[in-house]
């Protein structure tokens, strides 16, 4: 199904602290094994999403964001500019194969869209079933 919610990241200046708050206060195992200083948190618990955590540029603003999967990310960029909206980010495709980019809305909130490379990869969550 796209148009859904499909991850969550916080964005901070100190990830390790974040990973530490979180991790202990919510039990969510949070692993740090990617080269690009991004943090996996496994939070569905099967029944949620799983999220992470994205070390910020010095002096970005601390917060939460959303992806939402779409099924044309170029289609939904340009539907952003239409509503008032900024790309921030034009589609990426990342080293795994999944795509994405970084929008704000018209208040100026930032936000992600991802399309995931295949369908095996399609809505698997960490306990490793399809939540489709």
């Amino acid at each position: 199904m796209t148009n859904s919610v499909r991850h969550w990241q916080f964005l901070t200046s100190d990830p390790d602290r974040t990973a530490a708050f979180y991790g202990d206060l919510f039990d969510w195992p949070v692993s740090n094994a990617n080269g690009m200083g991004y943090r996996t948190v496994s939070s569905s618990g099967g029944v949620g999403i799983d999220g992470g955590i994205w070390p910020t540029p010095p002096g970005g603003p601390e917060g939460v964001q959303i992806y939402v999967e779409v099924a044309d990310i170029d289609a939904t960029l340009a539907r952003v500019r239409e509503l008032g909206g900024t790309v921030v980010l034009e589609k990426q495709v990342l080293p795994d194969g999944d795509a994405m980019a970084l929008a704000m809305d018209s208040l100026g909130r930032s936000f992600g869209l991802m399309t995931p490379a295949s369908a095996e990869n399609h809505f698997v969550g960490s306990d490793g079933k399809s939540h489709d």
